[in-house]
C-alpha cells in the first residue's frame, strides 16, 4: 500500500513538473513572438512625391494615383505677364501600386512635350522591435524620358533614340518623428545625345529633402539638387553650361482623398532630366515658378493585405 501512495505522489509530481515545463515553454513563445514584431515607419511623407521629385512612398498596392502637376511661369515677369499665370507647363501622370513594394507610373508633360515612365521599387524600410530593424528606408527609382519636340535641324541625319534619356536614383529617408522627416536622393542622368559638342552625356546630383509637419493636415516640404563635378569623360564638362541647381519649397495640403501640392521653385519641368540637369532660373533673383500638384488616388483591385 505504501509502494502504491508512492508512486501516485511521484506521478503527480512528474505530470505537474511536465505541465509548468509546457506552460513556461509556451510563454517563451509568445515573448519570442513579440520581439519579433516589427513597427514599421509610416507616412514618412504624404504622396508618393515630394515636390517635384519622388519621395521615400510607394502608392499602395491595387490603387492607381493620378497625379495632375502645373508651374506657372516666372513671378518676377510682372503685371504683365500676370506674375507667371499667364504662362502654364503640365504634366498629368498615372502611378500604380502592384504590390506594396513596388508601383510604376506613366506620365506626359508639355514642356518639351515628354512623356516618362518609372518603376520605384522599395529596397527597405525603416522599423524598430523584432530581428532585422532599420534606422532608414531605402527604395530606387529608374526613369526614362522621351523628348517629341520636332528636330532643331531635320535635314541631317537624326536618330530617334537621341531623343532619350534616363535617370537612376536612390531615396534613403527616414523619419525623426511624427513631425520631420528627411531624405537624401543620390541621382545619376544619362543623355543618349548630349545638347552640345562639349556638353555631359552623364551627370551626377545629391538630392535633399525633408517634410515639417505644421498641422494634422498641413506640412511644410523643402527640396535641393546639387550637380556633383564628376566628369566620366575627360574635357567634358560635368553640368550642362547656364544650368543652375533646382531648388523648391512648399505645402502639403490633405483634403479627405485628395493631397494638394503648392509650391515655389525655379523648375520648370517635371521630370528627373528637366529639373535636376536643365533648370535654369535663379531662385534668388526671383526667377521662381507658382506650382501645385493635384493628387487623387482610386481603389482599383483589392487584395489580401501582404504585409511589408
Amino acid at each position: 500500500m505504501k509502494k502504491l501512495f508512492l508512486a501516485l505522489v511521484l506521478l503527480t509530481a512528474f505530470g505537474i513538473k511536465l505541465y509548468a515545463q509546457d506552460d513556461l515553454m509556451k510563454m517563451l513563445e509568445e515573448d519570442s513572438k513579440k520581439e519579433k514584431k516589427k513597427d514599421y515607419a509610416t507616412a514618412t511623407f504624404k504622396t508618393s512625391r515630394l515636390i517635384n521629385g519622388h519621395s521615400i512612398e510607394n502608392v499602395a498596392a491595387g490603387v492607381l494615383d493620378v497625379k495632375i502637376s502645373h508651374r506657372f511661369g516666372m513671378v518676377n515677369r510682372g503685371s504683365y505677364e500676370f506674375f507667371g499665370l499667364d504662362q502654364a507647363t503640365m504634366r498629368m501622370g498615372l502611378d500604380y501600386g502592384i504590390s506594396n513594394r513596388l508601383m510604376v507610373g506613366f506620365g506626359r508633360s508639355t514642356f518639351q512635350k515628354q512623356y516618362d515612365a518609372f518603376y520605384k521599387f522599395k529596397i527597405l524600410r525603416q522599423s524598430k522591435g523584432g530581428r532585422g530593424s532599420s534606422p532608414i528606408s531605402i527604395s530606387a527609382v529608374s526613369t526614362v524620358m522621351l523628348k517629341t519636340l520636332k528636330w532643331e535641324d531635320p535635314k541631317r541625319q537624326n536618330y530617334y533614340t537621341s531623343r532619350v534619356s534616363y535617370a537612376h536614383q536612390l531615396i534613403i529617408a527616414r523619419k525623426f518623428s511624427e513631425s520631420v522627416s528627411f531624405q537624401l536622393m543620390p541621382s545619376f542622368i544619362h543623355y543618349n545625345l548630349a545638347q552640345g559638342a562639349t556638353d555631359p552625356n552623364d551627370i551626377f546630383a545629391l538630392g535633399g529633402g525633408g517634410r515639417i509637419k505644421l498641422s494634422k493636415r498641413l506640412s511644410f516640404n523643402f527640396e535641393y539638387y546639387h550637380i556633383l563635378p564628376i566628369s566620366l569623360v575627360a574635357g567634358e564638362g560635368y553640368r550642362i553650361p547656364g544650368t543652375k541647381n533646382s531648388i523648391a519649397v512648399g505645402f502639403d495640403i490633405e483634403t479627405g482623398g485628395h493631397v494638394f501640392q503648392l509650391q515655389f521653385t525655379n523648375s520648370t519641368g517635371m521630370t528627373e532630366k528637366t529639373f535636376i540637369t536643365e533648370t535654369t532660373g535663379d531662385f534668388f533673383k526671383g526667377d521662381i515658378h507658382f506650382g501645385f500638384n493635384l493628387s487623387r488616388v482610386f481603389t482599383i483591385k483589392n487584395r489580401k493585405s501582404k504585409k511589408h
